[in-house]
């Protein structure tokens, strides 16, 4: 299904909620984004993937990185269930489902798991890519793959 016309959830969040994506870091990863475009990096000296977004390689310091577009596929490493929040920002959000995600390229990423009954997800479980709204920003977000 073309990312563009999917019908983007209601996720209700809040613009005070989001990082700052003005940061030399993470810029070029929030740009990508707004493209519905989920981008991480490579080191051009060790060839380890690198993911969250920096200027240096975490395995062996390299500063060369160059940066990817993702197919935006992978399976869920773990997650959690929120059922209740003290903060009224997300009490109206319950239950919702926040996971890490390992990325077939070879990254892990904490985003939510959406449309779908959160009492269905699973370890292992694949997922595909998609995009939620929050304020001007757009958020990576992840939905069951079609059986």
């Amino acid at each position: 299904m073309d990312q563009a016309t999917t019908p983007q959830p209601d996720l209700r969040w809040h613009p005070g909620l989001l990082p700052d994506p003005i940061d030399l870091d993470t810029a070029p990863f929030w740009a990508a984004a707004a493209q519905r475009r989920l981008t991480y990096q490579t080191c051009d000296a060790c060839g380890a993937v690198v993911f969250f977004p920096r200027r240096h390689c975490p395995e062996c310091l390299g500063r060369a990185l160059t940066w990817h577009d993702s197919a935006g596929l992978g399976s869920v490493y773990t997650f959690s269930v929120v059922r209740a929040s003290r903060d009224p920002r997300f009490a109206d959000r319950v239950p919702y489902c926040v996971a890490l995600i390992d990325l077939d390229e070879g990254f892990r990423m904490m985003s939510s798991v959406v449309d779908t009954d959160v009492n269905t997800i699973a370890i292992g479980q694949r997922v595909q890519l998609g995009w939620a709204r929050s304020g001007d920003a757009l958020l990576p977000v992840f939905r069951p793959e079609p059986a």
